[in-house]
């Protein structure tokens, strides 16, 4: 009934020259709802819901639940986009309000996307996917809030779209590669680490960046996959630079916080393989984000001690950006800390980021963790840290991530 409604209502805005809004709706984490109070009260929320909507448009217009927590909007005879925008403040607002069903109380919040006929389109599907594509936008924002559909907006989610189907051929068809940046001890110039950083070269459109792609593989599913895949290159890699280099030489890796969530299963397969390589884990360092250690369920917390079991290190990158407990520090046998570059990049003798990377060494000292700056890109600035006591440097100014034929010829010329 709602596809053949907004069928006439295209025909009806054609012909009589006057604007429509379709509205998709999506309730935010409606699925806690069900989790934790079951789906009978979610099913009266959903109902109550469902009314409070209905009470903010009038009866011209059309209000259906598509399926879910998903409800669709079609507005009528617009003026202006003014009318949209009261009628969405008027919903944001009423689903603001708690709802008490039964003896529980419960807040919720939803997030709306808009297009207009026939400004942005003049077919069913059309409507509905932009209209689903602005709803995402206004999740991605933040939530709690409406978002229109632009023509910005929909290339993005075709350029993300695409991304998405040739990250599932990438590792298949070899176009992953791994380079290494060394990582320097700040007060003998020496390096007997290096951080592993993946690069993706399409074979069509070039170079792609990490901050491009890691977000779509964690979206699809591929990061596990791609994760599995480096832990293995760098074990190799790991196990030849011990061999030819030095026998305490590390690699670090990154995981990303989906990953970790999932890989409490997957470490017993690197345990396995890094018994069948030969190599000891602590040639292994793992760095993980603030967020990561922030969100201490259960299986994250099984996976930071199976990491400590394995004799794997571990890292946490960008420190100082987020809001981890010191406590954790402690607790789980952190290694190291890596200033983030944000704190390297301006510093000079009275600017207040020196004072930071001192007091994060003092600290990290004290609960005997070494650092490393990231982004060391002069001179200067690696002569600060070394004053500051921080133990490693890595970034431009040693070099930036090459490939391991050339590291080897970089540190034989050290």
């Amino acid at each position: 009934m709602m596809l053949k409604k907004l069928q006439a209502s295209i025909q009806g805005s054609l012909k009589q020259h006057k604007q429509i809004a379709v509205l998709c709706l999506d309730l935010d984490n409606f699925k806690d709802i069900n989790d934790t109070l079951g789906h009978d009260y979610g099913d009266k929320l959903l109902i109550e819901t469902a009314q409070r909507i209905k009470d903010c448009i009038s009866a011209t217009d059309t209000v259906a639940r598509m399926g879910g927590d998903e409800f669709a909007i079609i507005l009528e005879d617009l003026n202006d986009t003014c009318n949209v925008e009261r009628v969405t403040d008027q919903i944001l607002l009423a689903l603001s309000v708690p709802f008490y069903l039964g003896l529980s109380k419960s807040y919720i919040s939803v997030s709306i996307g808009i297009t207009l006929c026939p400004n942005d389109a003049t077919e069913v599907d059309t409507l509905l996917l932009q209209a689903d594509q602005a709803m995402y936008a206004a999740k991605n924002h933040g939530k709690n809030q409406y978002h229109y559909f632009t023509k910005t907006l929909q290339a993005g989610t075709e350029a993300k779209m695409w991304l998405s189907q040739e990250l599932r051929e990438a590792l298949a068809k070899k176009q992953f590669q791994i380079v290494y940046q060394p990582v320097i001890c700040l007060v003998s110039g020496v390096f007997l680490r290096a951080e592993a950083l993946l690069r993706w070269h399409h074979p069509d459109v070039g170079p792609i960046s990490p901050q491009n792609f890691i977000a779509v593989a964690e979206e699809n599913g591929m990061i596990s996959k791609i994760g599995e895949w480096v832990f293995r290159e760098v074990v190799k890699q790991a196990k030849h630079w011990r061999e030819k280099i030095d026998p305490k030489f590390q690699i670090s890796i990154n995981i990303s916080p989906l990953q970790f969530k999932h890989i409490e299963n997957g470490l017993r397969d690197w345990d396995n393989y890094l018994q069948q390589i030969g190599l000891p884990g602590e040639a292994i360092i793992v760095e993980i984000t603030e967020t990561t250690l922030m969100d201490v369920t259960t299986v994250v917390r099984e996976t930071l001690l199976l990491h400590r079991a394995l004799g794997i290190q571990l890292a946490i990158d960008d420190f100082g950006t987020g809001y981890s407990s010191l406590a954790y520090l402690k607790k789980f046998d952190i290694d190291y800390l890596k200033i983030d570059q944000s704190f390297v990049k301006n510093l000079t003798n009275n600017s207040d980021d020196i004072v930071l990377c001192e007091a994060i060494v003092m600290m990290a000292h004290k609960l005997s963790l070494k650092v490393i700056a990231e982004g060391v890109e002069t001179k200067e600035q690696a002569d600060m840290l070394a004053a500051a006591g921080c133990d490693y440097g890595q970034g431009y100014y040693y070099s930036p991530g090459i490939s391991n034929v050339d590291f080897e010829t970089l540190y034989r010329n050290s």
